[in-house]
């Protein structure tokens, strides 16, 4: 059974000597030599320390292609054209899943037509000289944005490439993203990443590690996300690391979001140890976007708006042009520029808005039943205590195609638009907290004269998408006609 234990030096180059022979670009990684590469970057290229030092939140936008030039053009575009305070590059599909002969083959594909054949940009096949290309062509720094499940060659090969932010973990990366994957397996893989993070930093060079927190992105409620987060954190900071961002997504209600991200923090600081310092991203809205570019820059306001008054580290943007897939350069960098505007008109003002701190305090006393739950199911330690928390259904989350969640969690929206629990199953949250979200959904489902049902989870999914926040009947249509 997985524990939360540090690797063992030994066993950490074992691991990475087979790693790295999954794939020829493997062999051009020399640990000592990386160390001297990055200790050779300059202060504005530090990730960590960029972050960490920051006055007002920083904007990053997902971004990768499959050629090195076209990703070089693409990052400097959102450099420049949309201000970009940090960068992305974003991972292809073939390479998340360790097909590094099908992405070498896309990545030629791409080199003959001109086309994006890929989506998003193979880095392990690009291998450590093209990444260093990559990061001496930016002024900024740059993060792999991936969803990976086992992510040890990616990292190896990022990492001395000299890359120094690294999203993703064996939960938040496992649980959204596969189906067959075991979660003490990821778990497992995850630790290698950490532990190599955390041997970097032990030479001085602060690679940022970033849970993902959206998660699912469709409703996730809040305390569900947090103890994810902090779950990722603790094994992360056992591993060595010690920068780490957590994450958080926007469900669409002002005060909940606000409270969320003020709750993630400050647990955040609680649990994680001393020795870590904590950062927060918040990703705006990760659900469907409505096709309209007009109405999506709305949603994008009501990010930034969130962001300015919650006031995260960062903030992952998004583009007006989100319903159609992947958005042109220029949309990426219209979105980074709507949210700063934002952003930057709202940050100097004093703004106030009742039901913030019943809120959190709401969010904060689920999360940690969660997190009481993990503990207990693994006699205190972390990584066992939350493989058996989702075996149990203790822990879980909604719309999660991953054979290691129940998936019986789900979501909808009060009568404010709140992300409540619709059905509990079983996870660990008091009564008194089942309690509470079952009557505000009930306030709902009476002033819509309609029952409680899973009609309400199913139209709050589109909701945004369709213009609005709360999916209420239209037409006079309810459960009862």
């Amino acid at each position: 059974m997985i524990r939360d234990e540090r690797l063992p030096s030994g066993e950490l180059q074992r691991i990475d000597e087979a790693v790295r022979g999954n794939w020829h670009t493997g062999d051009d990684v020399d640990f000592e030599e990386a160390v001297a590469y990055h200790e050779s970057l300059p202060r504005e290229k530090q990730f960590a320390r960029v972050l960490e030092t920051a006055d007002r939140p920083l904007l990053q936008p997902r971004a990768g292609v499959p050629c090195l030039d076209d990703q070089i053009d693409l990052l400097r575009h959102l450099e420049q054209d949309g201000l970009a305070d940090l960068l992305p590059t974003t991972i292809d599909s073939y390479t998340r899943d360790n097909e590094y002969g099908k992405a070498k083959q896309g990545l030629e594909d791409a080199r003959e037509s001109g086309d994006d054949t890929l989506n998003g940009f193979p880095a392990v096949n690009h291998g450590v000289s093209g990444c260093r290309e990559l990061i001496e062509a930016l002024d900024r720094p740059i993060e792999v944005r991936h969803g990976t499940p086992d992510a040890r060659l990616l990292a190896a090969v990022t990492f001395a490439g000299g890359f120094q932010s690294f999203e993703g973990g064996p939960v938040s990366y496992n649980i959204p993203y596969t189906k067959e994957g075991s979660l003490e397996q990821t778990i497992e893989h995850w630790q290698y990443v950490d532990r190599l993070a955390g041997a970097y930093t032990e030479r001085g060079v602060r690679i940022n590690r970033e849970p993902f927190g959206p998660l699912t992105g469709t409703l996730v409620p809040p305390c569900i996300a947090i103890a994810v987060m902090l779950v990722e954190g603790l094994l992360a900071a056992t591993q060595g690391v010690r920068s780490l961002t957590l994450g958080y997504g926007q469900v669409g209600n002002v005060v909940q979001d606000v409270a969320a991200l003020r709750a993630l923090r400050e647990l955040g600081e609680e649990f994680l140890p001393d020795e870590v310092t904590v950062t927060t991203v918040f990703h705006e809205w990760m659900g469907g976007f409505p096709p309209d570019e007009a109405r999506a820059n709305g949603v994008i306001g009501l990010g930034a708006a969130t962001a300015a008054i919650a006031r995260p580290d960062k903030v992952i943007t998004k583009s007006p042009q989100e319903f159609q897939g992947v958005p042109t350069k220029e949309a990426n960098a219209a979105g980074l520029r709507t949210t700063r505007q934002l952003i930057d008109m709202l940050i100097e003002q004093d703004i106030t808005i009742d039901g913030i701190g019943e809120e959190q305090e709401l969010i904060e006393r689920a999360t940690r039943s969660l997190m009481d739950a993990v503990y207990e199911h693994g006699d205190g330690d972390v990584a066992r205590g939350v493989v058996r928390a989702f075996e149990s259904g203790a822990l879980d989350v909604p719309f999660a195609p991953s054979d290691s969640a129940a998936g019986d969690v789900l979501p909808a929206r009060d009568d404010d638009g709140r992300v409540r629990i619709f059905a509990f199953s079983d996870l660990a949250v008091s009564d008194e907290t089942k309690e509470i979200h079952e009557t505000r959904l009930d306030d709902r489902a009476r002033s819509e004269d309609r029952d409680r049902s899973f009609a309400m989870v199913a139209d709050d999914v589109d909701a945004i998408s369709d213009g609005k926040l709360i999916g209420r009947p239209t037409g006079g249509e309810t459960d009862a006609d």
